[in-house]
């Protein structure tokens, strides 16, 4: 039975094999649950966040999986609006995985909230000053046109796809994914930029505070650009990952190299910009306020090191890594390039968050360290067991990539 179920001339693993696979998800689902319950019931109190720490690894991982989803907008444009056919080849799995790291990000979001059992108020009682209503409006619509971009991969699955009315509706949908992928790639580049112009407006956290560009601070153009460096390549990692888990060919690497390409000229141009951004932050803005580059880190915790690492080695090293024909064109390389580019990019999301807040603001502050506990650790674990199981699903009973078939004759 579980077989009739499996993508047209696709050969998967036995049922048992998939059982403990999914057995072994399970574990890190339940506990992920159980600490969901336990924060439910007794409020974020049993976490390391606190009246000092209100963001922390969930806002952290929340912004970071929401960046490295970006390839789900930025691969959508670039496929239907630009009509980059061979992006044909991994479209569907970047879909995917922006549907996990969008949904993700919105649980983690109901668990920050402390009350989930409120979190419509932030649509019914927006604050119409903040950049975060903006955002939590862009979320929610662009987590709905990937579950409309997704849907006509679910219908495709070979029993649904005999039905003439699944058949038809999909083929439909599919003729009119240029309009969901243009509405995604506005909402989304939006979102992402309130994002860093939500730090970029903290005028009382000299770590965050930038200077603008019309309405905007720098941080929210540099948020974008960073999302948009991370998302595709992040998409190779993910494809690259279930080969080596199914043992199985899924996308060319010339599909793959492209991809590095791409991400690879949008983080050229992030880590430019940067570059200057920080260089200026350092030089201009902070004299003004009294405080030295040297007064923004702390010890190892809060380390120059950290930005070091950031920038250089996982920005400047990977940009240039990924624009170097000869360089990308090596498998090695390339992967090893992707994951010091996500590296980069959620450290760069940590710092903004944790670092921004730790710094004393007043000549009888001191500086302040966090630690996530088990609560938030186990719910973070929660994410990722969850985009594992939609993952493995989707791949066993959905015709997620086209090429699987060739080149695996």
């Amino acid at each position: 039975m579980d077989r009739a179920l499996f993508p047209e001339g696709l050969e998967r693993c036995s049922f048992g094999k998939f059982a403990l696979w999914l057995l072994f998800i399970t574990v890190f689902l339940l506990y992920g649950l159980y600490a969901m319950i336990v924060i439910f019931a007794k409020g974020i109190v049993v976490t390391g966040l606190d009246n000092y720490f209100g963001f922390g690894l969930w806002i952290t991982v929340d912004l970071a999986i929401i960046a490295l989803g970006a390839g789900a907008f930025f691969t959508g444009f670039l496929r239907y609006l630009l009509k980059i056919d061979q992006l044909a080849n991994i479209i569907n799995l970047a879909v995917i995985v922006g549907f996990i790291c969008y949904s993700g990000a919105m649980l983690v979001l109901c668990m920050d909230i402390g009350q989930p059992i409120r979190c419509w108020f932030g649509y019914w009682h927006p604050n119409v000053h903040s950049m975060l209503t903006e955002v939590i409006f862009c979320i929610t619509c662009y987590c709905i046109v990937l579950v409309i971009e997704y849907v006509p991969i679910i219908l495709e699955q070979k029993q649904l796809y005999r039905i003439p009315f699944i058949h038809h509706l999909a083929h439909n949908m599919h003729l009119n994914m240029a309009l969901f992928a243009g509405i995604g790639a506005f909402l989304s580049t939006f979102h992402q930029g309130s994002l860093g112009g939500m730090y970029g407006v903290l005028a009382g956290r000299p770590y965050a505070f930038r200077e603008g560009f019309f309405i905007w601070p720098w941080t929210f153009f540099l948020f974008v650009l960073s999302a948009v460096g991370c998302g595709p390549i992040f998409t190779v990692l993910i494809a690259t990952l279930m080969e080596k888990l199914t043992g199985r060919k899924l996308v060319d690497y010339k599909t793959k190299a492209l991809m590095g390409k791409i991400a690879g000229t949008m983080l050229t141009v992030y880590i430019f910009f940067k570059l200057i951004d920080t260089w200026a932050w350092a030089h201009d803005y902070l004299p003004t306020t009294g405080l030295t580059f040297d007064q923004m880190f702390y010890g190892v915790i809060y380390g120059k090191w950290l930005m070091f690492t950031e920038i250089i080695l996982c920005g400047l090293v990977p940009a240039i890594m990924l624009i170097t024909p000869s360089i990308r064109n090596n498998p090695k390389m390339l992967y090893t390039a992707g994951i010091l580019d996500c590296i980069g990019i959620c450290l760069n999301r940590y710092l903004f968050t944790v670092q921004t807040i730790a710094i004393p603001l007043l000549p009888f502050d001191k500086w302040q360290t966090y630690a996530p506990n088990w609560a938030e650790w186990a719910t973070t674990g929660l994410i990722v067991a969850y985009g594992f199981l939609v993952l493995s699903l989707s791949y066993r009973y959905l015709p997620i990539f086209p090429q699987e078939r060739a080149m695996n004759k």
